[in-house]
């Protein structure tokens, strides 16, 4: 498993891990609420009791605590009706909605329906009803532990962003500081190298072998320029993307095995776009390197080049060993790589350039294990 998949997983498991938090604190909370509930139920019926007692008193009975009962709820909203469920008197209730007469028959019909009433049965086969609702205090604290849990997850999810960006931000600096400084590493020897050519040239040596010489320090002086624009915004020029692709698949079309065969399909027709030229190669090259990777010793690479009016399509083609299902999402990461070399920043960086810097898009189009991969890039395309 490579580092960002373990770090995939760490993510799983601390996700698995506050789930489990938020489902015992509802659960605990809960407990603690039905708790709450049947002490409020017993208030509810020593407040019954206490109104049975003063209905049945007569002038002798001492009434003290019957009224201290009933005057010390000061929380439960509570109704008492009589048989016909028409309300006697009523204490806590919210402030009934103006324009409204039937509310409280409504709120009884309800109250009924929900089975939240006691019968208190007087002489004389009287019958009358306490209809009760939760206390204020129990329904905020029934909606306490959502709250508090929608709390805590936006203070997380800011927190784990502002944490990402921030680490992407340094990641950003170190990899960017890593492309200057290999370019300026090149850039000395490259210098001499371009002296040691003109003094060969003086001294009239193999033409043939000069003109190689001076491929692959024209070569190191496009590697030097490509490194030295990561980390900041290149300049961006009107680019016949025909030219640039062609260039591209031409230069590692001759250093490429003899037994695959690298083709480019391209339009009669110029087809432009904003690009900086130096980028968008080493994009291209970096597709087709990594093709010939994939197939081995023996393939074939198509590189294909179409247009719509808004956006041009360039599909990198191979006929190599495929990408499991599993790892598409996977291969632009920084780090990621199926080779036994190299540090997995060759299509990381090629998204970096089309995406950020050229405001396209590139991703795997399809891939198939044992038959081939598909990379395609999309770009806004300029008017002719």
């Amino acid at each position: 498993m490579d580092f960002y998949g373990r770090k995939n997983l760490w993510k799983f498991i601390l996700f698995v891990v506050a789930i489990i938090i938020g489902l015992v604190t509802l659960f605990y909370t809960e407990s603690f609420l039905k708790d709450l509930r049947n002490e409020e139920v017993k208030k509810v019926n020593q407040w019954a009791n206490a109104m049975t007692s003063i209905q049945r008193a007569d002038d002798q009975t001492d009434l003290t605590l019957a009224t201290q009962i009933i005057q010390f709820n000061t929380t439960i909203p509570v109704i008492l009706t009589n048989a016909e469920d028409s309300v006697i008197a009523t204490k806590n209730l919210i402030k009934p909605p103006k324009g409204d007469p039937d509310f409280l028959k409504k709120r009884v019909a309800q109250l009924k329906e929900a089975g939240t009433f006691m019968e208190l049965g007087f002489a004389g086969n009287q019958v009358n009803y306490v209809y009760y609702e939760n206390s204020n205090l129990l329904t905020k604290l029934r909606f306490y532990p959502i709250v508090l849990l929608v709390v805590i997850s936006l203070f997380v999810f800011i927190a784990y962003f502002a944490f990402s960006g921030a680490r992407k931000a340094e990641q950003n600096q170190v990899w960017n500081g890593l492309a200057k400084e290999t370019a300026h590493q090149i850039g000395t020897p490259l210098s001499s190298l371009v002296g040691w050519l003109e003094l060969m040239k003086m001294r009239d040596m193999d033409p043939n072998m000069i003109k190689e010489m001076e491929k692959d320090v024209k070569r190191l002086e496009t590697i030097t320029n490509r490194f030295s624009k990561i980390g900041s915004q290149p300049s961006l020029k009107r680019t016949d993307m025909l030219l640039g692709t062609k260039q591209a698949v031409e230069y590692l079309r001759t250093r490429s095995p003899r037994k695959i065969i690298v083709e480019c399909h391209l339009p009669f027709e110029p087809v432009y776009a904003e690009t900086n030229l130096y980028l968008f190669e080493w994009v291209i090259e970096n597709l087709v390197r990594n093709a010939i990777d994939a197939i081995g010793s023996e393939g074939r690479i198509d590189v294909r080049l179409s247009s719509t009016d808004k956006l041009i399509q360039i599909d990198v083609q191979d006929t190599g060993k495929g990408i499991p299902s599993q790892k598409v999402n996977s291969v632009f990461r920084p780090g990621f790589s199926t080779k036994k070399r190299g540090w997995g920043l060759g299509l990381s960086l090629a998204r970096r350039i089309i995406e950020d810097y050229h405001n396209g898009k590139i991703f795997v189009a399809e891939s198939i294990v044992g038959e081939g991969t598909t990379f395609r890039i999309t770009l806004p395309r300029l008017a002719n």
